[in-house]
This record gives C-alpha cells, structure tokens and sequence, in this order.
C-alpha cells in the first residue's frame, strides 16, 4: 500500500513539472472556440513585431540557433533582421517580382524555395508569420491530428500539446507543444519533437507587439528601422 502510495505520489509530482498549469479535458469544441478567439484577435493586428528565436536541434543533441527581429505587415510583408548567426543580414519578402530579397555584403533576390530562406527543414520565408500559424494550429488539433490531447492552462497562458502531421515536412509526423497568449490571444511559442520525444525545434516570440504603425517603406532595403 505505501509502496502505492509512493508510485502515486511520484506520477503526480512529474506531471506537475510537464504539465504547470491545471490539466483539463479538451475536445473539438474547445479547439473551436479557442479557434475562434485567436481569429479575431489575429484579424484585429495590422502589423506586428516580436525578437524571434530559432533553435534547431540535431539527432546528436547539437542545436542551430537564429535569433532576428521580426516585423510583419498585412497582408503579407515580411522583414527579418538578424542578430546571429549572421548579425547584420537582412531578409525582407516579398520584392516587386515575388522573390525574397537578402542583403549580407551583397544584395541577391532569392525564389521562395531557395534554401537559404528556409527557416528551418521545408518552412519557407513566406510561411513565418502568425497568421499561418493559427492556422496550422488548427489543423494540428482537428483534421491533423494523430493521437490525444494534452490541455493545461492558467490565467496567462494555454499550453496544448499534440502528435499531428508536420506542417512543413509531408508524410512526418511531429509532436507540437502550443502556447497561446490569453492576453493577446495569440500564439507566442512552438516546440516540435519526434513521436518518441527527442526534441528537434523551438521557436519563440518574445516581446511581442502589435499595431505599431509599422510604414511601408521599412520593407524597401534602407527602410527606416521601426
């Protein structure tokens, strides 16, 4: 009985440390509303800003990390300004003939499916941004997905995690941890592991801004700098 007690007791205290918030039931309902809050609030930003960081995890337990500032305007222009690994780089999408433009030294104007504008494996410059992201999100915990549901949630944050296809990679699939802003409503975090746990990606918006004001012109090279 004590022994039980004790295997109890060590279960509860693991999933207080995966799991800090409170962990309730969850279903296609929730996943709706939940939907349906990130939508308006998504549909409500005209432009935002957020210190974006990139860390990509090899099967050796080496990691890549990226880390830019990343501004967004509706309805689709980008600009990411780097601070490493290549401090000074600037990517800004899309140029006047629907290519990426790349500036470290030299100026090129790159096809979306080049790889140096991946992001990471399969994910493309044009595929960055927040709105694409709530999207996948829900595709992840609806149509997409492929195994149960994971719900924990305080009064600052909904945490979800959930083994669905990838959103970049067809035919993988990858076990997502969402957290989802309830001030903003928005998604701020994604960590992407393999179905057996090994971590491979993590990537995080911090200080997250939205509807700046962000001019036209700071997606031209020599833009003014927001």
């Amino acid at each position: 009985m004590l022994q039980t007690q004790a295997y109890l007791a060590s279960i509860i205290l693991l999933l207080a440390c995966l799991f800090p918030f409170p962990l309730y039931a969850w279903n296609t309902s929730d996943a709706g509303t939940l939907m349906k809050k990130m939508g308006v609030a998504y549909a409500e930003v005209n432009d935002y800003q957020a210190n974006m960081e990139v860390r990509t995890f090899g099967k050796d337990g080496s990691f890549e990390t990226k880390k830019f500032l990343y501004t967004f305007k509706k309805p689709k222009k980008i600009r990411l300004d780097f601070e490493s690994p290549y401090a000074g780089m600037i990517i800004i999408y899309p140029d006047q003939s629907g290519k990426a433009i790349l500036r470290r030294f030299f100026t090129f104007h790159l096809a979306l499916d080049n790889p140096l504008l991946q992001v990471s494996a399969g994910q493309r410059i044009d595929q960055t941004d927040i709105g694409t992201l709530i999207t996948n999100f829900f595709h992840s915990v609806t149509d997409h997905r492929r195994g149960p549901l994971a719900v924990a949630e305080d009064d600052q944050e909904i945490q979800i995690r959930v083994l669905a296809d990838d959103h970049f990679r067809e035919g993988v699939v990858t076990r997502y941890q969402f957290l989802i802003n309830k001030k903003l409503w928005l998604p701020v975090q994604v960590e992407e592991s393999s179905p057996d746990g090994r971590l491979e990606r993590n990537i995080v918006f911090s200080n997250l801004r939205t509807n700046i004001g962000i001019p036209d012109n700071f997606f031209q090279l020599n833009g003014d700098r927001k």
